[in-house]
């Protein structure tokens, strides 16, 4: 099949949760397909990981994606005055527009379109509707993976949010997220879900019992735990690692939590600890809690962490708020650290308390768990090997990705007046 592969963000480096996930479907559909790889691009996006892609695509395309403080709030009154989500609005690209009219009119034409999360399904159906205006009596199957329930985090940030006008905001782009949500996944022949949480949580949303929202399995965020051993840690490791991008709301209100709550704990405990803050945009706040300039890092983003990784006892997701899974459990487990996680951390993968991680929900609990990792050597152990052993035989991305081979099975039809293609499958979650 030839497929258009659209997605928001450049997905390499394998630096943020929504790269690796595109990274490693992209990967696996360019083994059997002409894939196309249309793609935003930002000013730190580089040539080489472009040819990077390239190595492995038919062809990648880049669009520019430039934003600013000044633009976002034309396009919040711009959704203030509609029904479309704000962070909807603030994609809408002409020139992105442009380039998906073009290829649609591509020869010999393309199968499949993709759409890689929720801000790029309107630039799928876009490319539908444009195919079909073109009077060619076919149109391309359109698959959406939906990486999370995206209104939930939005719902989740206004229940935590103590500034009325906010939490009335966010309340407000989470009603329209979760219409949204429905009604578009509802135009896709195929829709993926990377956890059946957030499926149950989309479908909840629709106002009527006889709406069924698309569900052709659930297909878990995977990564590639066999390219690298575990890495080696120092036997004096004092680390208490966090590690994402704080421009992520739910990323950098977790960290803030644990900063305030649990760290003080964990130093009473052990003095020698370091919480150590690794990822671009961290809240300037944390050098503002009282920790001691010896027991905190706070190093912005690094290109590789492997250093820091190394020293760390104890790796923590202490959120709150967010959907889908969480890259930085596998990104864990694949590195053989051991981890502590709140349940809403660690929704989605198979955790399971004192196996293959610590799960701790009330600050006391959350430091405990960290302090009997820095603390108990044999503990310690035994979680990191249980993660790496979970993620080997769970989250390898060479076994688990087959199951999109029977979504993007190659006996569709294509003739307008059928609808819908003839290979719907209805896998349920595993």
């Amino acid at each position: 099949m030839k497929i258009l592969f659209l997605t928001q963000v450049l997905p390499f480096p394998l630096d943020a949760g929504p790269k690796v996930r595109a990274y490693y479907v992209l990967r696996y559909l360019a083994q059997r397909h002409a894939v196309t790889l249309l793609s935003f691009v930002r000013a730190t996006d580089t040539p080489a990981a472009i040819e990077h892609l390239h190595s492995f695509c038919a062809e990648v395309i880049t669009v520019p994606m430039a934003r600013s403080r000044v633009k976002d709030a034309g396009f919040l009154l711009k959704s203030l005055a509609t029904n479309r989500p704000f962070i909807i609005e603030r994609d809408a690209s002409g020139a992105m527009q442009e380039r998906i009219d073009q290829l649609a009119h591509a020869s010999p034409p393309f199968d499949a379109v993709h759409a890689d999360q929720l801000w790029m399904a309107p630039y799928a159906l876009r490319f539908h509707n444009a195919v079909n205006a073109g009077g060619a009596g076919n149109r391309p199957l359109t698959v959406m993976d939906q990486h999370n329930a995206v209104y939930m985090i939005l719902q989740r940030l206004a229940d935590a949010e103590r500034n009325p006008a906010k939490r009335a905001l966010m309340q407000l782009e989470a009603r329209k997220l979760a219409d949204f949500e429905v009604h578009t996944c509802r135009a896709f022949d195929h829709v993926t879900w990377v956890t059946q949480e957030d499926y149950v949580a989309v479908q909840s949303r629709t106002q009527r019992i006889d709406i069924q929202v698309p569900n052709d399995g659930v297909l878990p965020i995977c990564a590639d735990p066999e390219a690298a051993p575990a890495i080696v840690r120092l036997p004096a490791a004092r680390r208490v690692t966090f590690l994402g991008g704080l421009h992520y709301p739910p990323n950098a209100q977790g960290v803030l939590w644990f900063a305030r709550e649990m760290f003080p704990q964990v130093l009473a405990a052990v003095p020698d600890a370091v919480l150590t803050v690794i990822g671009k945009q961290p809240p300037p706040e944390l050098h503002s809690l009282g920790i001691p300039a010896q027991n905190l890092e706070v190093t912005g983003y690094v290109a590789d962490p492997a250093p820091y990784l190394a020293e760390t006892a104890a790796f923590i997701v202490p959120l709150l708020a967010g959907g889908g899974m969480r890259v930085k459990i596998i990104d864990g487990w694949s590195w053989g650290l051991p981890i502590a996680s709140t349940r809403v951390g660690a929704e989605g993968v198979e955790a399971v308390h004192g196996a293959n991680m610590l799960l701790a929900d009330d600050p006391a609990a959350f430091a405990r768990a960290v302090i009997d990792l820095l603390t108990d050597p044999v503990l310690n152990e035994k979680i990191a090997q249980g993660g790496r052993r979970t993620v080997l035989e769970r989250y390898n991305w060479k076994v688990v990705y087959r199951r999109w081979d029977s979504i993007y099975a190659t006996d569709y039809t294509t003739d307008e007046t059928t609808a819908r293609p003839s290979s719907t499958c209805n896998a349920q979650a595993s």
